[in-house]
């Protein structure tokens, strides 16, 4: 019995479309919104302005000696925003929706998003180099371009897609607005804890935010690969089905006759008997005491030359060139003078009558 996504997929009638988001207007402008901030942040650190002084008076106030008692809490609630934890549980939850709704797209749309954020957050984490709070080196520098990589907050931008893209992909508008609603929440806070252990800057966080909606906001222009990825997997599973269901020859087992190679004698002629022989071989020699070659000659070249087996093999010869037994009856010639088995014998004229 088959147990995976497809057998569902083949045995469930499909269910109504689900409409994917289009790139309109409104989002074409919140998307271009967002980049212009993105950008902006990325400019105000780099010309360390008044966003890195910020960042050094809340690194200074120490938020984690401040209120030490939530420490132990937040230290738990930060795991929302690591992308291992959170792509398991995001996957098992769409996972569900995709074998309920008969489609791949689900699946395939966590991928493309994280993917796209690993490429697009971890090449500006590389490129500026940025290092954490804990080991800036330069009161009031934006210490960029020192070997780090904490610039933006890889936690806040992983727990904005990660449950934001559990909206992206609600199938009513009202399980949309409730899971846009958690998924700010959650990643609001997840920056916000970032800070208070230490562990990033607030501009780290700012952009984090920034980046994590670029990647939501841009997801429609993604949606016709998603759909080729998707036909291309289930015409290799196709594929791979007919392939499968192809029946191989069956073996011959051990034993079976095999067809006589060219020559020998087939299995369609029939049988010359050693009695039939021998008949023939004396009729052969009254011929020639008699002193008729030419007729000997004639009647030996009339007559269709049978393979000769070797002289060890005269009286039996080999297996292959015996007539094949088949449930017809036994590979004895027929005698006339033979009564049948289970037949009655003619009657015997009575002699002195």
């Amino acid at each position: 019995m088959r147990t995976d996504i497809f057998a569902r997929l083949d045995r469930e009638p499909e269910p109504p479309k689900i409409e994917t988001p289009r790139m309109s207007r409104h989002r074409i402008a919140l998307f271009g919104g967002t980049l212009a901030f993105y950008l902006a942040i990325v400019i105000a650190v780099l010309m360390s302005s008044w966003l890195v002084t910020l960042d050094w008076k809340v690194m200074l106030f120490r938020p984690y000696q401040q209120w030490p008692s939530i420490h132990a809490f937040l230290d738990y609630y930060v795991v929302l925003g690591q992308r291992g934890p959170t792509a398991v549980m995001v996957a098992c939850w769409l996972g569900w929706r995709s074998w309920r709704q008969h489609t791949l797209r689900p699946l395939l749309t966590l991928g493309a998003s994280l993917l796209l954020l690993n490429v697009t957050v971890g090449a500006v984490k590389i490129g500026l180099g940025r290092l954490g709070p804990h080991y800036a080196t330069q009161i009031g520098s934006a210490e960029l371009f020192a070997g780090g990589d904490i610039f933006p907050s890889g936690h806040t931008a992983n727990a904005v897609v990660t449950w934001g893209i559990l909206a992206y992909l609600a199938a009513t508008p009202r399980a949309r607005r409730y899971l846009s609603a958690m998924s700010a929440i959650v990643s609001l806070g997840v920056g916000l804890t970032t800070v208070y252990l230490g562990t990033h800057w607030l501009s780290d966080v700012v952009l984090g935010w920034a980046a994590g909606l670029l990647i939501l906001l841009g997801l429609p222009w993604v949606e016709p690969l998603i759909t080729r990825a998707e036909n291309w997997i289930f015409a290799a599973r196709e594929w791979l089905s007919a392939r499968g269901r192809t029946v191989a020859p069956a073996p011959v087992p051990a034993g079976t006759p095999q067809p006589a190679p060219a020559g020998r004698q087939t299995a369609s002629e029939p049988a010359r008997s050693p009695a039939r022989t021998a008949s023939g071989a004396a009729s052969a020699a009254a011929s020639g005491a008699s002193g008729h070659p030419t007729a000997v000659a004639t009647a030996t070249s009339s007559r269709p030359r049978a393979h000769t087996a070797p002289p060890a093999y005269q009286g039996h010869p080999p297996r292959s060139e015996r007539t094949p037994v088949t449930p017809a009856g036994s590979r004895r010639p027929p005698h006339a003078d033979r009564t049948p088995r289970g037949g009655t014998a003619p009657a015997r004229p009575v002699a002195g009558g």
